[in-house]
């Protein structure tokens, strides 16, 4: 499932599409996606303005003239289209529609962005702009990890006595906002902390925060990661999985200069955890 830097990247995608711009007809082909769409989402998206285009952890919210949210998730194999305007060097004509094109936007000056999403675990709902922060999905997420609240001081304070392993504690979207498991088992490589260590047995835990950064803000510059149906919206992969330390290299060599181990992997709740079982501990 996409993760904060893949929603982040489709999101600059889509900014020079929407951001400003009027939806001059919105097509829904079908009544439900992961759950029921809002009623009568077409006449309500049909003639607004998008005022800005924001990501609140692995959500896309658009925010309309009408004081509504448009709230966008992905899932598993949703994908977020651009065509009729320039991307890049590029100029990217309208595909023929498809047959799980679910939701179609045709933008002013001739944009269109077509939700696309062949096992349709993505949702988009409709919600009041002045509440959005309320509504059941974000209520409790915790903050953004490169947002000015996620820093070192909040980390160790939320991480000091929990008997959960760190890699658990790091993917719970209560304590940090967008995390998932591929960018978990990076920022443990990096930090040299096996993923099934106690999280309040780290001493400095609060070390973590410039880690994940890091590892964020390379995979956002890559595209995020394409390992089965993300793209990007030009269409195109993503390409942090060529970066890839120990995410999906069980059994081979640890890239740490001098070290002679493997790459191990080992399930935790339900998750595979890939680490080096020397360099980590």
């Amino acid at each position: 499932m996409p993760e904060l830097p893949e929603v982040e990247t489709v999101r600059r995608g889509l900014l020079p599409a929407m951001e400003g711009r009027v939806i001059e007809r919105a097509e829904v082909n079908r009544p439900d996606l992961r759950w029921p769409l809002p009623v009568n989402m077409a006449e309500r998206l049909t003639g607004k303005r998008v005022l800005a285009l924001r990501r609140r952890s692995k959500y896309l919210l658009a925010d309309l003239s009408s004081g509504e949210t448009l709230l966008i998730h992905l899932g598993m194999s949703g994908r977020m289209l651009v065509s009729g305007i320039t991307l890049g060097q590029f100029f990217h004509d309208h595909p023929a529609p498809e047959k799980h094109d679910h939701v179609v936007l045709h933008l002013s000056d001739g944009a269109r962005v077509t939700f696309n999403d062949a096992r349709r675990f993505g949702a988009m709902d409709l919600l009041l702009t002045a509440t959005a922060e309320d509504h059941p999905l974000l209520a409790e997420i915790g903050p953004e990890p490169l947002g000015n609240t996620f820093d070192e001081p909040y980390l160790a304070a939320r991480l000091q006595g929990r008997n959960t392993p760190i890699k658990s504690a790091l993917l719970d979207q209560h304590l940090v906002a967008g995390l998932g498991n591929i960018y978990v088992c990076e920022t443990l490589y990096r930090a040299r902390i096996a993923p099934t260590r106690r999280a309040g047995s780290i001493e400095n835990s609060g070390a973590l925060v410039p880690i994940i950064r890091e590892v964020l803000a390379e995979a956002i510059e890559a595209g995020g990661s394409s390992l089965k149906d993300y793209r990007r919206t030009d269409g195109e992969l993503g390409y942090f999985q060529k970066a890839f330390a120990v995410y999906g290299r069980e059994g081979q060599p640890c890239l740490t200069p001098g070290c002679t181990a493997t790459i191990a992997r080992i399930v935790q709740s339900g998750r595979s955890s890939f680490f080096c079982p020397t360099c980590q501990s």
